[in-house]
């Protein structure tokens, strides 16, 4: 069996996975919800596009990114920051729809951490190759609200770290519909995703999506 072929075997499988202290692996918790979140997205991402950013230092992003909430996170030669408008049409973000902010506090209960208020989520889209480097999540004004990440389309291979970069990083399988929970003590955790493998979704076709739901301000 391929790694492919047991990463989607996995998501057939629903189950709480406790990976660290305080971060939790829901696998196929959204699942029950993806036809309405892929319908959600449609609509976000017509309003605003997805587009490559480039980082500070003026690198292309691999991953393309659009936004929805009352805040969006952006890069660009001005460094990482969170804006209230989309700096491609000057327009607020698209509002968070229901469904999602629904299932981002379900899933953030169920992981221990109540009362989960998100008001930004960044919508990342995976092709083939494209990946997301080790980092840390600093750009929200606190740190006390959890992150919570749901995966759609393709699997992907999560990189989670230790509070430092150089800190040996556990490999996690993420399929369609998991929905991991970091917070507390592990919310600075340095993650990533290796690079996307090729292959083919029944919804997505060749991609994965990324929705990751944090409290910025």
């Amino acid at each position: 069996m391929s790694l492919q072929d047991d990463l989607f075997a996995t998501a057939s499988a629903p189950r709480t996975e406790h990976l660290a202290d305080q971060t939790v692996l829901l696998r196929g918790r959204a699942l029950a919800d993806a036809g309405e979140l892929l319908q959600a997205l449609n609509a976000i991402v017509r309003a605003a596009p997805f587009r490559h950013m480039h980082t500070p230092g003026g690198f292309r992003m691999s991953v393309a990114m659009s936004n929805c909430g009352d805040w969006g996170w952006i890069s660009d030669r001005r460094g990482y920051r969170y804006t209230r408008e989309d700096p491609d049409s000057g327009r607020a973000w698209p509002g968070m729809p229901p469904v999602l902010r629904a299932l981002s506090q379900a899933a953030a209960a169920e992981a221990g951490f109540a009362d989960f208020q998100p008001d930004a989520c960044l919508i990342n889209r995976y092709e083939p190759g494209a990946r997301m480097t080790l980092h840390q999540d600093r750009n929200e004004r606190d740190f006390s609200a959890p992150i919570v990440s749901i995966s759609l389309g393709l699997p992907a291979v999560f990189q989670l770290g230790g509070a430092e970069r150089k800190d040996r990083a556990q490999r996690v399988p993420l399929c369609h519909g998991d929905i991991l929970v970091w917070g507390g003590a592990d919310r600075l955790r340095f993650h990533g995703v290796l690079p996307l493998k090729a292959g083919h979704h029944p919804q997505l076709g060749a991609m994965r999506i990324n929705l990751t739901l944090r409290k910025a301000a």
